[in-house]
């Protein structure tokens, strides 16, 4: 990372300063307005034990544990999808054992993926994730072009579904034989957003037991499942998985894209790395968090899918709006409205983590000058980045109103694995760009080329199978370029009046103060 006026090490040993990373004006990002009313540059400081830094600026403290690091990963990545929409993986594989395959795969390229982000995280120990990996290796450029996606659509809409799903849920008891009123589950999902926004504002060990607290309930409602399941096979009703690579679709289009559902529902495994900075001791918290979350995960994704499988017939599977609804109809008989409130739960806590990782993204985005500096302020008395997280609340509120954002998502899914596999062939860049740097974890060769190959076929035969999708979402990427230009590469004056103001009156709104970054 740079500061500001002096030339510094970067986390992977090379020489950089202002204006050789992204050109961005000094005066963006890393200027705080004293109280005589001048404004100082934020240089380097030492924090004590409040956040507080000695050159006046603060940072947020590492508040997060090694459980609290598992319960982040399992909370964002068990969501809505192993709930609702294992139908995605079985209409593509055509088969329940090739569906079966696909899952176990699917953990393992995930395993595989956070591995090469253990490395990367332990390298560039930033907040930010794929953005700050990116960036190092690759340049600003490709780094404002995923915050760009990330910004426009891939969170906010993330999170909105997540919050629709859950609004949806929490409210089909009182409609059981019909949809919840769509103002009734817009209103719901605004409330719990915003909520849930305030907690992530307030303290983040508030956060941190939220998670952990939902995370429980929701492995919960799989182990209800999977007892079920497992129950309904001992008692001899083994019949729907007597042949289980029946009707399997081999054609390489639909293999890709029955990968790309799988890996859908596992998205979140590299959440972690965007809260690195307020993780404690990250060279070991963060690959011990992976090591034991992601094995976890699998595990229960593999063994609650056999429990659909054993239970319900493909046709119903495929016919069902959530699947494990219908399973608990057919199970539970009584106790099937339980099944409901659980996955309300499981959103819940989903959206907890996504708002906490997320939020991040954007304040590391704004303090390295690619957005408006305002969103790189932390609260001096939570320290919290207030600003990036009632921006990103802004978003996810204004997306909830627009009836069809489930397409909006669909357009740019794919551009997800895309730039996790620019993030991935980042690490083989910055072993060829620094390869004394320090790395406390270092992966085989063979791991990022396994990864590598298998995302690059994934991305390629989805080219195939939804060409349009792929072309919306490339449009997408491409328009980042010229916004780039106009606001980082040379940007217009007038913006940055407008952003200085923006970022003195931010300040005073939310009693904030600039982050003081420290180097390792």
């Amino acid at each position: 990372m740079v500061t500001l006026g002096k030339r510094t090490k970067s986390n992977y040993g090379t020489m950089a300063k202002v204006g050789d990373v992204d050109n961005r004006p000094v005066q963006q990002g890393f200027r705080r307005e004293s109280d005589e009313g001048t404004v100082v540059a934020a240089g380097e400081g030492k924090t004590d034990a409040t956040g507080k830094g000695s050159d006046g600026g603060i940072e947020m403290k590492k508040e997060l544990g090694l459980m609290d690091g598992v319960a982040i990963i399992v909370g964002v990545i068990v969501g809505a999808g192993i709930f609702v929409s294992p139908k995605g993986v079985l209409r593509y594989s055509g088969s329940i054992g090739q569906a079966i395959i696909v899952w176990v795969l699917s953990g393992a390229l995930s395993m595989v993926g956070a591995l090469c982000y253990a490395e990367l995280g332990t390298m560039i120990p930033k907040s930010g994730g794929d953005y700050a990996y990116i960036g190092e290796a690759f340049g600003p450029l490709p780094a404002f072009l995923y915050l760009w996606v990330a910004l426009l659509i891939l969170v906010p809409a993330g999170n909105a579904i997540t919050a629709i799903t859950f609004a949806q849920y929490l409210l089909q008891p009182l409609w059981p034989t019909c949809e919840p009123p769509y103002e009734s589950v817009r209103l719901l999902a605004a409330v719990i957003t915003c909520l849930l926004t305030a907690i992530n504002c307030r303290n983040v060990k508030w956060v941190a037991r939220v998670t952990e607290t939902f995370t429980g309930m929701k492995v919960l409602a799989l182990m209800v499942i999977t007892g079920a399941g497992a129950w309904y096979l001992i008692q001899g009703n083994t019949e729907l998985l007597e042949d289980p690579f029946a009707n399997s679709k081999v054609q390489p289009g639909f293999i890709a894209v029955a990968f790309y559902n799988g890996l859908f529902s596992y998205s979140g495994w590299n959440y972690l790395n965007f809260v690195t900075e307020e993780l404690k001791d990250p060279y070991r918290n963060l690959p011990r968090a992976i090591c034991i979350s992601m094995p976890m995960v699998t595990i229960i994704y593999v063994i609650t899918n056999i429990a659909y499988f054993a239970v319900l017939p493909p046709d119903e599977m495929l016919s069902s709006q959530a699947v494990a609804v219908t399973f608990a109809e057919k199970m539970l008989s009584f106790m099937a409205w339980t099944m409901p409130l659980f996955v309300a739960c499981s959103t819940f806590g989903s959206l907890n983590g996504a708002i906490f990782a997320s939020s991040r993204l954007f304040f590391v985005g704004a303090r390295n000058g690619h957005l408006p500096a305002a969103l790189s302020l932390i609260n001096i008395n939570c320290l919290t980045p207030v600003p990036s997280l009632l921006f990103l609340c802004a978003l996810t509120l204004l997306l909830l109103f627009i009836r069809d954002v489930f397409a909006i998502i669909n357009y740019v899914s794919y551009v997800e694995i895309l730039f996790i596999f620019i993030s991935v062939a980042g690490l083989l860049r910055l072993r060829q760009k620094a390869p004394d740097a320090h790395r406390p974890i270092k992966v085989s060769l063979v791991v990022p080329i396994v990864f590598l190959l298998t995302a690059g076929f994934l991305v390629i035969f989805s080219v195939f199978e939804s060409p349009m999708e792929v072309g919306i979402g490339t449009l997408i990427i491409l328009l980042g370029i010229p916004v780039y230009y106009v606001t980082i590469g040379k940007p217009w004056r007038w913006l940055t009046h407008k952003s200085q103001a923006f970022n003195r009156f931010c300040s005073k709104l939310f009693l904030c103060m600039p982050n003081s970054e420290k180097l390792d």
